[in-house]
Order: C-alpha cells, then structure tokens, then sequence
C-alpha cells in the first residue's frame, strides 16, 4: 500500500489527472524524470461513429472519456513542451490484416486523429507514427532497422511513458507488452516505466460481436 501511495503521489507531482481505482501502476515512478505521453490509435476509424467498419456504430460514453482525457493530457504535455508520441493505424488496400475487414485505408479520413486532436498534427512537439499493425512498437520498425519510437524515447531521455488510447486489450496492449520487453533487454535507453492510464482507455464490444473470427471484448 505504502509503495502505491508514492506511486501515486509522483505521477500527480507531474501529471494532472484525478485518482482513479482503474489506474494501471507498473513498478515505481520517482518525480523528476522525464515524462512522454503515447497516444494510440484515437482516430476517426476506431473512435468516429459510422466512420468505418471498425467504428462504433452509435456513441459510446467510454471512447468519450478517452477522447476527453487525451485531449487534455495532451494539451498540457505540449504547453510544458513535454514529448508526445502519437500513433495512427493506417493500412494499405493491397495489404489486410485478418480477421478484420479493411479499415483505416490510407486516404479515406479513417486513419486520422478524430476532430478533438486535430490540432496535435501542427504542435512541434508532436511526434506522429502511422503504422500497419497491431503493435505500435512493432510498427515502428524502418527499413534500416531503427526503430522511431525508440529513437523518440532516447533523443528526448524518457525515463517513463504514460500510454492512452484505443482498444485497451488489443493496440495498447501490445504496444506496451513490447514495450517492457524492448527495455528489459535494453533496446529502448533510458526508459525505465510504462504507466496505463485506464480513464485514457476504451475498447468496445459491438463491432467485434459482427466480425467473424473474433472474440468481443466487452468494456467494463
């Protein structure tokens, strides 16, 4: 109990968000380090309704909240000139990804930031990654074998990466079981902790009830 106190207490030294049950503490966070804020996935295709196959199909009070809480995280990372990383699913037509049908084609105005977060694709201190998978940290593999979320972490000296984001047990979840493999074999210097922050989260369950091949996964 006393080491999630002080957990607690020095995420709120640095980071204004209210205190919640549902938040997701990973090992211990020391105020005065280096805090990023990663963005997954909250784009008109996941979060828009009607806006794609994979949308919700009416409003949905979680995906809301999400937007709500990102916006505002966001806005006071980029008013502290903090670091913000930014993924977006983008996918090419001629390249699928089973068991989903096509969603966030490049062009069609799935794969961008939903309206609320427009505004981070002109903040200099926005770093965006389109990617075509699941895993963002996977998706950010170039070429020549760099990696841009690792270069992010390392020419910004992240210590601690604070995750929200779209669905909760698919896209956040990989990208941050990655994440802590990639920096417990030291691909990913200086960082040291993934923090989840579940009132930036959501998933739904409607449009994977319709998809064959998928399991729901109901939001709680």
């Amino acid at each position: 109990m006393g080491s999630d106190t002080k957990i607690v207490d020095s995420l709120e030294a640095q980071i204004p968000f209210e205190k919640e049950e549902n938040l997701l503490l990973v090992p211990e966070v020391e105020s005065g380090k280096a805090v990023g804020l990663v963005l997954v996935d909250i784009l008109n295709g996941f979060c828009t309704v009607g806006a794609g196959n994979l949308a919700p199909t009416k409003p949905n009070r979680q995906i809301s909240m999400m937007i709500e809480e990102a916006a505002r995280l966001s806005k006071v990372f980029c008013e502290r000139k903090w670091p913000v990383f930014v993924f977006l699913d983008s996918h090419h037509p001629n390249k699928p990804e089973p068991p989903y049908p096509p969603h966030c084609l490049i062009g069609s105005g799935e794969e961008d930031l939903v309206p609320a977060l427009k505004w981070l694709e002109r903040d200099p201190n926005v770093t965006i990654e389109r990617k075509d998978c699941f895993d963002g940290f996977i998706g950010s593999m170039e070429k020549d074998g760099t990696n841009t979320f690792a270069e992010w972490v390392k020419t910004n000296e992240i210590k601690i990466v604070l995750v929200v984001g779209i669905c909760t047990d698919i896209c956040v979840l990989d990208f941050v079981c990655s994440t802590f493999s990639a920096r417990n074999i030291g691909l990913v210097p200086p960082l040291e902790d993934v923090v989840v922050y579940s009132g930036g989260c959501a998933t739904f369950v409607d449009v994977a009830r319709n998809i064959k091949g998928t399991l729901a996964h109901p939001q709680v």
